[in-house]
């Protein structure tokens, strides 16, 4: 496994551990100020409506999410990794947490610092099956 790869596995680490704590400034340290997000059902976002989205989140249920990049390949300063993921959001206020899981199509971009941001990502999570 390359440097490069390493460094973007650990930035999928840092974003679950980030928003298990809800640290939206070290989520956002690990995006690109242009990040785009496609979802089933809305259009396209960035930074900002993320943000809000992550903010309102956080104050009524606690995210916690686990998974494996299945996929990384490297070309030069941009990199895709195809992962598999699983999402537990459980409301604060008491209450059967909503389990998400699927796939999702990253795209990254290696900034001149060396360090690796989420610059594009397709989320195609849906309900788990119990």
């Amino acid at each position: 496994m390359s440097d490069d790869e390493r460094a973007i596995r650990a930035v999928q680490a840092e974003w679950f551990d980030a928003t298990a704590k809800g640290d939206l400034p070290r989520v956002l340290s690990l995006m690109a100020e242009d990040v785009v997000f496609l979802t089933p059902g809305q259009p396209p976002f960035g930074r900002d409506k993320f943000a809000a989205g992550f903010t309102a989140g956080s104050q009524q249920a606690q995210i916690s999410g686990s998974g494996e990049y299945e996929e990384v390949v490297v070309v030069g300063e941009v990199a895709y990794a195809r992962a598999r993921l699983s999402v537990s959001v459980t409301p604060k206020s008491g209450g059967s947490p909503k389990r998400l899981a699927g796939y999702t199509l990253t795209v990254f971009r290696k900034l001149p610092d060396g360090r690796w941001v989420l610059a594009r990502d397709a989320n195609l999570l849906v309900p788990a099956l119990a």
